[in-house]
């Protein structure tokens, strides 16, 4: 495949709080130059230390992906970097005043919206796309995951997610450079089950969570008490189920949405692979780890 390398055309700024840690952070989205990358800057450490987004740097795959170098640390990366890379961005500066990378509203869409209407910067320099000269498959025998990355002609990406869920069933999503990701995959929002959310807030996750931001899928009935407690939690008066099992008065953008979300972290992290992978991908029950994961072993095979 061939084709120039591009940057974004000006800076865009977001802000908000992080999904998990709950902190309120600034960020910026700046061009970079050929060949750099995608890299993470700390703005509010004295030296300003920056994190480049690839595998070796992975230190953290609890409902997210975390990088870290030395001090610095960039949480929840996966969004920003599936939408750069949906979008066709390779080389970018994500400047952060904080530990986590916004929320928003859950999905890549705030970051195309912003960053469409200006289109890209093509750069003199060609993409170097990342070829395979072998297969590549990874398992985790306890989650029963798998992901398998082949040579291709081109890049493209197929997902099975199967939660055991009567609400979700057995989705799947597709991904290749005909799909329009800003409309099929980037709007589509993260997603967490109701009965995992206490768990979760005690282990120090999902403090920046709520109902704007996630589809909380209630699978089994929930007791008065119980949606009280989340409420709290939400910082919320009153919340309700659905006739379809979701909190609130939910409205899908499709059927799928939680297995294409799914998608998109996929490509957020793969990305960490360090540029373009020029391969097909076939995953069941993807998730942080083991997309990660994979994303280390293609780096260390390539090696």
């Amino acid at each position: 495949m061939q084709g120039n390398q591009y940057t974004l055309r000006k800076s865009y700024y977001f802000e908000g709080k992080g999904l998990h840690t709950g902190t309120y952070s600034h960020m910026k989205l700046m061009p970079g130059p050929v060949d750099s990358g995608i890299v993470f800057r700390r703005t509010d450490l004295s030296s300003r230390p920056e994190i480049e987004a690839v595998a070796e740097n992975v230190t953290n795959t609890a409902r997210s992906t975390t990088i870290s170098s030395n001090e610095a640390v960039a949480v929840t990366i996966e969004h920003i970097m599936s939408a750069l890379t949906g979008l066709g961005v390779d080389n970018a500066v994500i400047e952060l005043d904080n530990i986590e990378v916004p929320i928003l509203d859950g999905s890549a869409r705030p970051y195309l919206d912003a960053i469409m209407k200006d289109g890209l910067k093509k750069q003199d320099a060609p993409r170097r796309y990342i070829e395979l000269p072998q297969s590549l498959e990874i398992r985790d025998d306890k989650s029963g995951s798998w992901i398998r990355i082949e040579p291709s002609d081109s890049p493209s990406a197929d997902i099975t997610v199967d939660f055991n869920s009567k609400i979700l069933g057995v989705q799947r999503a597709h991904w290749d450079m005909h799909t329009d990701y800003a409309q099929e995959i980037g709007v589509c929002r993260t997603f967490v089950f109701f009965h995992e959310i206490e768990y979760l807030f005690r282990n120090n996750l999902i403090k920046g969570g709520d109902v704007d931001n996630a589809i909380v899928i209630v699978e089994h009935p929930a007791s008065e008490q119980q949606l009280e407690s989340i409420a709290r939690l939400f910082n919320m008066k009153e919340l309700k189920i659905t006739d379809e099992g979701y909190l609130n008065n939910l409205n899908l953008h499709f059927p799928d949405e939680c297995g294409r979300h799914k998608m998109l972290d996929l490509l957020g992290d793969i990305r960490l692979c360090g540029g373009y992978l020029n391969a097909r991908i076939s995953a069941y029950k993807p998730g942080h780890s083991i997309n990660t994961k994979a994303a280390k072993a293609l780096r260390a095979m390539l090696k």
